[in-house]
């Protein structure tokens, strides 16, 4: 299996790309293909002491060109013909790799797989899933910010869409489906949610009805579904709150004797509980809706991040993620049509 991940991409680039590519190598029988500035990417091969079997399963693909966080997605990726994101989308295009992983600018990773690759036929915008930690373990959330303006159709497309990826990558039988609303009630909500309840409630989707904001953490739902406007408005703040809450908490259990006392009692519990808020630990998210699996990893991702995002690529081309998705659409329209007749 190849996977080509983009070097220059990430705050830490290319870096924390590289070691993070090597480490994924050195626990999957995988092949990285390394995509961006060729002698960079040497320099840091020949640092992180790369040898031996490693030399026989990495490659590097020369893209001299970068996109930065400041561009225009769709511009730059029309004008960037060589930039890394675009080459890794093109090598995954021509069977040449079997996924991309991208830390870069989030909307030029969007835009270059949906330029590069195309839609999934039948989905309308692809969406990204993000998994969400909760009281009973993960939450699929999605769209998390690639469609900040969706109709009930792309919701129900979303749900579809993140049904499949619970039971394919999670492993999660027959995934609850839940609509992020501002009440449980299905008279509560803005137009486009009460018409999406409605297509989610004649849809054969698993649905729970209304969830609100309260419940994500809990893990009342699989899968939450709404618009990439409010989706990525959660993601962050849920970000900003843990940020903040572990601040406090370190504050507190080092300002005095007892609280270091206490800290050492409890370390092991905290670790753990900032083990699994941790977005290193998922390494990124997927692009779903589109021809291939493109895996979308925070800007600060450092090599466990990169890391753990080649594993979760990996495992969903092992799980044929993409052909999953297409053959459910199809069977969906396939029974949408019928019940027309």
């Amino acid at each position: 299996m190849k996977i080509a991940v983009d070097a220059m991409g990430g705050d830490f680039s290319p870096r924390e790309a590289v070691r993070g590519g090597l480490q994924a190598v050195t626990e999957k029988n995988l092949h990285i293909i390394f995509v961006g500035r060729e002698q960079e990417i040497r320099e840091e091969l020949t640092a992180s002491g790369y040898q031996g079997d490693l030399q026989a399963r990495v490659s590097i693909v020369d893209a001299p060109e970068v996109i930065t966080m400041d561009e225009h997605p769709a511009t730059a990726v029309r004008r960037k013909r060589n930039s890394s994101i675009v080459v890794a989308n093109r090598l995954v295009k021509e069977g040449e790799a079997d996924a991309v992983v991208s830390a870069g600018n989030t909307g030029a990773a969007m835009a270059a797989s949906l330029l590069t690759l195309g839609r999934i036929p039948g989905i309308a915008r692809p969406a990204i899933a993000i998994p969400m930690p909760t009281l009973r373990g993960v939450t699929i959330l999605l769209d998390a910010g690639a469609n900040a303006d969706c109709d009930p159709r792309d919701l129900l497309q979303f749900g579809l869409m993140g049904s499949i990826y619970a039971e394919a990558i999670m492993g999660i039988d027959s995934p609850r489906v839940g609509l992020l609303s501002i009440g449980e009630e299905e008279a509560k909500g803005n137009r486009l949610v009460l018409e999406s309840h409605q297509l989610f409630k004649k849809s054969s989707l698993n649905f729970t009805g209304n969830i609100e904001g309260q419940d994500l953490p809990k893990g009342l739902c699989d899968v939450a579904v709404c618009d990439g406007f409010v989706g990525n408005i959660v993601l962050k703040l849920t970000e900003g709150i843990a940020g903040v809450l572990f601040q406090q908490i370190k504050e507190i259990l080092t300002g005095s004797l007892r609280g270091k006392a206490a800290a050492l009692l409890i370390k092991t519990g905290l670790q753990s509980l900032r083990s699994q808020m941790d977005y290193a630990e998922y390494g990124g998210a997927p692009l779903l809706g589109v021809q291939g699996i493109t895996i979308i990893s925070h800007g600060r991702s450092k090599a466990k991040a990169f890391k753990n995002a080649v594993l979760f690529g990996a495992k969903a081309v092992e799980e044929d993620l993409v052909a999953r998705i297409q053959q459910a659409v199809e069977d969906y329209r396939e029974t949408a049509k019928k019940v027309k007749e």
